[in-house]
């Protein structure tokens, strides 16, 4: 049995509810992003207990299957950006269709409906907080960072990132304060 957790994005995210699902002593065969799957539905009671310390955390237990392919959309988004060094080698379109097995017209007018912004803005803002981060690091040129995003060029990655954030990615670079935002609130 599966059960899908909204705002679940990242590792500490995957490490709380795994740790939550110890405590209530919950058997599961894997976690990932967004997913669980248990070996056995849970009783009223256990889904209650673990939806209760689930919210305290800002993640909840989602039964809605608009809200359930979402948060699939978003975390396929996700660990592709965030956490994958593979790129598909097909447009991203075809990639998520295939990877949840429904049309991509279907996907991205349910999206858009729900959360007010486009798939491909969605990755665009994810991809822009993903440059962000590696731009902190400093470890990478700004070159190197577009070949690793699948920007065309160095240009095209600063000027999306100044239509996003206001900012050129050099000047993003040596402000004190780097103001970026959590994977929830994208």
């Amino acid at each position: 049995m599966k059960l899908y957790i909204q705002n679940m994005v990242s590792l500490r995210c995957k490490m709380l509810v795994k740790s939550e699902l110890n405590k209530l002593e919950i058997p599961f065969a894997s976690l990932e992003l967004g997913e669980i799957d248990l070996f056995e539905p849970l009783s009223e009671s256990k889904r209650r207990e673990l939806q209760a310390v689930l919210h305290l955390s800002g993640l909840e237990v989602m039964d809605d299957k608009k809200a359930i392919l979402i948060q699939k959309i978003k975390t396929i988004v996700i660990e592709l950006i965030h956490y994958s060094d593979e790129w598909p080698k097909v447009n991203f379109s075809v990639y998520l269709s295939e990877k949840l097995g429904i049309n991509y017209h279907t996907l991205s007018e349910v999206f858009s409906r729900t959360k007010g912004i486009t798939i491909e803005h969605f990755i665009i803002l994810h991809k822009i907080e993903r440059v962000k981060e590696l731009i902190i690091y400093d470890e990478m040129s700004l070159s190197e960072i577009a070949f690793m995003m699948h920007y065309s060029s160095v240009a095209h990655l600063s000027n999306q990132f100044k239509k996003i954030t206001g900012l050129t990615p050099s000047f993003f670079k040596h402000l004190k304060s780097h103001n970026r935002n959590t994977l929830e609130s994208l």
